[in-house]
């Protein structure tokens, strides 16, 4: 890494081969503790390390920010990664909380949605994965299906009690998608791990991937100028050994890297 004068540049530049680029930071939303002391902000450390794989730097973004630091971090951000984790407030989408909602934040659903608008306001590139994807759309105006397995109802595993790294239903992906393109597969395997699903896509958003049961597991901008999507599944789990799931974050990080060239 060069030697930097203070507030000369704002992101890490590393060597590629025989070439230096610059590596873009990456805001990484992070789950809360719910009703346990002391409070805790805290993310799995495979979106991390799926981040710094593809060449990207990962930055820690806890509901703890107040406004103003929230806002100086978010100006230093090339991108955007919005992560699983407990479920979406209903009341975001107008709607009473279903029995089994449980580990609502309001604090992280505050930073989320701020985050998602302070993001598509500036152009950054969004990846949103499981319970981000669900932010996502809320963010845009949608509404979720609160518990899959009994609204609208699916025999699909949809909470996976195998492995995390290991994939365990089919999901097909629209040919002329941006996420296809991504992936470089119309049909893959995927891990689950969820109870909650988009029901009512939001303003600007389509579906671009559906599970073997109808489910939406795929969603992105329609504005093809955009890098904006989300999936249901958890690729950060298998990045390290499957290609699809690496290349998701690889095109996360060539998205964000445009911003800093």
């Amino acid at each position: 890494m060069e030697p930097r004068s203070p507030g000369s540049v704002k992101h890490a530049r590393v060597w590629y081969g025989t070439r230096m680029a610059t590596a873009p930071l990456i805001g990484v939303s992070t789950s809360v503790t719910v009703g346990r002391k002391p409070e805790r902000a805290y993310v799995n450390a495979a979106y991390l390390s799926a981040v710094q794989q593809a060449g990207g730097v990962p930055v820690a973004l806890p509901p703890q920010l107040d406004g103003a630091a929230r806002r100086e971090l978010f100006a230093r951000l090339d991108g955007v990664l919005l992560t699983g984790g407990g479920d979406v407030d209903p009341a975001r989408f107008n709607e009473p909380a279903h029995p089994t909602t449980s580990e609502v934040s309001p604090a992280r659903d505050d930073l989320e949605l701020a985050l998602v608008a302070w993001a598509l306001d500036r152009r950054l590139a969004v990846l949103a994965i499981c319970r981000g994807v669900q932010l996502l759309n809320v963010a845009r105006g949608g509404s979720l299906y609160q518990d899959v397995a009994s609204e609208p109802g699916t025999a699909l595993a949809h909470s996976q009690r195998a492995p995390r790294h290991q994939p365990t239903h089919a999901v097909k992906v629209d040919p002329s998608s941006r996420l296809a393109r991504v992936l470089g597969v119309h049909e893959l395997r995927v891990n689950s791990f969820h109870h909650q699903a988009i029901k009512a896509l939001g303003r600007g958003l389509r579906a671009v991937a559906h599970g073997e049961d109808g489910l939406i597991e795929g969603a992105e901008l329609e504005d093809p100028s955009r890098f904006v999507l989300g999936v249901q599944w958890h690729p950060e789990e298998m990045a390290s050994h499957d290609e699809p799931a690496r290349r998701l974050f690889q095109a996360l990080i060539e998205a964000s890297r445009a911003r800093t060239a």
